[in-house]
């Protein structure tokens, strides 16, 4: 199971070099526009170091770790909402995506073509911002239209409805994205069958020449002012500096390159990982002889439903969860002694499986 994100942004703004960098699939990374035409797709592992020292003590025959779906898709431009550039096309790969990794160009290099012809990232922003809105605002007026129709003999319910897209659209015609409504979850919940871009979940990566390591520069601070009232989340990482990086082989030379910018792990981790948790997930395992495997779960799943992630028989027919806290098996070593230690939990259909967790699941079908 895998969830998808999408990286976006302007053209020449470094997507396609951080694509590459993460994934073993090389799309064309070019000094000009749109040299990316259909988005390229990469199985991304989330680095978890529980999953290697859970490799020790099992020994296993192979382990599995959980991934994200990255797409690196085709750069936009203004006017796209109306088809301009590859607009169309990128519009209908990202509502395809549960959230958006949104690169800004942060850094100055006169080599590097710049599609507005200057390095403004409030700017770039506001032009893929602004883009997105049109289209969803085309989206709402069709939800609208359909209402009214709906209300119009006295369906109080197709009234209410029409009203709350009325709201909606007058909050984006303000220049502001649907995740930043004031609505209840309810309200939300009505509106998430139309599949609002802007309401997607959103991972700025401000993408810094090697100077703007670790900590960014006068370009981040920026960024993080503009979007200090949004529902998202700021990384700080340079997509050059960490193609050189997957360069390296030698595990002590990267690391020594990495202290040499003030880094402890390379950005790419640290992006994998926000984008994880940007989609509220978390991860349980199984640990036996055969295979130790991370399983990707949503916050608040409870047992059956992440035993479902396994096999549907699972939870069909489930029946319990033998539950051990990650820290107390790496504590006790194996499971016998984690049961000796009475450490060993057993969970019924109601439990919430939390992040680290590893389960053995009962089922009978």
């Amino acid at each position: 199971m895998s969830f998808k994100c999408g990286i976006v942004g302007l053209p020449n703004v470094g997507k396609s070099t951080l694509f590459n960098s993460l994934s073993s699939a090389k799309a064309e990374a070019a000094n000009y526009p749109f040299c990316t035409i259909e988005p390229n797709v990469g199985m991304i592992p989330v680095p978890d170091r529980r999953l290697s020292q859970l490799e020790a003590l099992v020994n296993p025959q192979r382990v599995v770790p959980t991934v994200v779906q990255i797409v690196d898709i085709a750069g936009l431009v203004r006017g796209a909402s109306k088809g301009e550039g590859l607009g169309n096309k990128f519009l209908s790969n990202i509502r395809e995506c549960e959230a958006i990794i949104h690169v800004l160009r942060c850094f100055e290099d006169e080599n590097v073509i710049h599609v507005e012809n200057s390095v403004d990232p409030i700017r770039d922003k506001e032009i893929i911002d602004t883009e997105l809105q049109l289209k969803d605002l085309e989206i709402l007026e069709r939800a609208l239209e359909k209402a009214k129709k709906n209300s119009k003999g006295g369906n109080k319910v197709a009234m209410q409805h029409a009203d709350l897209i009325r709201r909606y659209i007058s909050h984006i015609e303000e220049g502001n994205s649907a995740r930043t409504i004031d609505a209840t979850d309810e309200e939300k919940e009505k509106m998430a069958h139309l599949g609002l871009i802007t309401n997607k979940r959103v991972l700025y990566a401000c993408n810094v020449d090697e100077a703007g390591l670790p900590d960014g520069n006068e370009y981040v601070e920026r960024v993080r002012e503009a979007i200090k009232e949004e529902d998202a989340e700021l990384i700080v990482i340079s997509a050059l500096f960490e193609e050189e990086l997957m360069e390296i082989d030698d595990e002590e030379d990267k690391q020594e390159f990495l202290e040499s910018v003030g880094l402890e792990e390379a950005g790419l981790d640290v992006l994998i990982r926000a984008a994880y948790d940007l989609l509220r997930l978390e991860t349980y395992f199984t640990a036996g002889p055969k295979e130790v495997r991370a399983w990707t779960i949503t916050k608040g799943t409870k047992a059956p439903q992440a035993a479902g992630k396994i096999h549907s028989d699972f939870e069909r027919g489930f029946i319990r969860a033998e539950v051990i806290k990650f820290a107390d098996y790496i504590h006790y070593k194996t499971e016998a002694a984690v049961r000796d230690a009475g450490k060993l939990r057993i969970e019924g259909k109601e439990y919430v499986v939390e992040d680290g967790d590893v389960v053995h699941f009962r089922f009978n079908v």
